[in-house]
């Protein structure tokens, strides 16, 4: 089969072998990939960014396809359904943080960018009718942590003011249509002008260029200041992000990819009794809950651009670029 590995040792730290197709354990369905898509995570891998890499892993988190096989122990009626992929394994009992034995598909085990992949019964669920392949590809991991952080950490509600940072990427792109079909007052930050423009054209209110100096007064003037913010930055904007919450308000942070902030003000934190609240993926129960709201409200994927197997140096290096709007797909068949 078809599959694109971790290789660290080449130029390009990635490559396209021939694999063979794996076998079932009793409890395991075979899937054939249709779509596939790519998160941050598997440029961090090509990176060597990530903990634990290994040459020879498949790669890929997010995919939707066909089961082909069975383990003896599924049903047969499982057989030709259309599916969509949990990534998440081994998130534990406890609702509230992921298990020590948490891991996502893609590293340290065999993920999706295959025409072929392995994975619990328990981790494939019927795919929404309203979406193609390469829709479905796309809504797994951003979707799952989308949802947690929006409606499980910052516990949404209709009419709440809302803002998602860095709109463009998948999981605000997610977050931004999650909090609009929930009913709330959605605001975005980006350094785009282009893709603020996208995001107020799937009803966001207004957006905000983060690279403006004067872009917390700006937000202070229209809006008094959020009930809820979205953010994987973190950094030095987290100070910013304080002084555009609303006493009471929540700030939940799924990321830090501008690294830990120099200085916090922690004196506004107390006074105006906010919370800040840390985020992952998701339990079982919250990738069932997107699902539903996802198929509730018509919720379609924002989609950048479609690859083939093939163009995979292509569509890991404009993840790198992180110019995208929206997510990458590979599509396999």
């Amino acid at each position: 089969m078809k599959s694109i590995v971790l290789n660290r040792e080449l130029e390009d730290k990635i490559e396209i072998v021939d694999l063979e197709i794996p076998f079932l354990e009793e409890d395991e369905v075979l899937v054939k990939i249709k779509a596939a898509a790519l998160n941050h995570r598997d440029e961090w891998c090509r990176q060597g960014l990530y903990p634990g890499l290994k040459n020879g892993v498949v790669l890929g988190s997010d995919g939707a396809g066909i089961v082909e096989k069975i383990g003896k122990s599924v049903k047969t009626s499982w057989i030709g359904q259309e599916v969509i992929i949990n990534p998440s394994n081994n998130w534990g009992e406890d609702p509230r943080a992921q298990a020590k034995e948490f891991s996502i598909l893609g590293m340290p085990e065999n993920g999706t960018l295959a025409e072929f992949v392995k994975v619990k019964l328990g981790r494939v669920h019927t795919k929404p009718e309203h979406l193609s392949w390469e829709e479905a590809a796309a809504l797994p991991l951003g979707g799952l942590t989308a949802f947690r952080a929006l409606m499980v950490q910052g516990t949404l509600s209709r009419g709440q003011k809302v803002l998602v940072t860095g709109f463009g990427g998948g999981v605000a792109q997610f977050a931004a249509q999650f909090a609009i079909s929930g009913g709330a007052e959605v605001y975005v930050s980006s350094s785009s002008e282009e893709k603020i423009k996208v995001a107020k054209s799937l009803g966001a209110i207004d957006g905000f260029n983060y690279t403006n100096e004067a872009w917390v007064t700006e937000v202070l003037e229209k809006t008094e200041g959020f009930d809820l913010i979205i953010d994987s930055a973190m950094g030095n904007t987290l100070n910013k992000l304080i002084k555009v919450a609303r006493p009471g308000g929540k700030i939940v942070f799924y990321g830090a990819t501008q690294g830990n902030p120099s200085e916090v003000d922690a004196r506004k934190i107390f006074w105006n009794q906010l919370h800040l609240i840390g985020s992952t993926m998701g339990s079982d129960e919250d990738f069932q809950a997107m699902l539903k709201f996802v198929e509730e409200n018509k919720i379609k994927p924002v989609l950048d651009q479609i690859f083939q197997p093939e163009e995979a140096k292509l569509a890991f290096d404009k993840m790198k670029l992180g110019k995208q709007l929206g997510k990458i797909v590979i599509k396999f068949s």
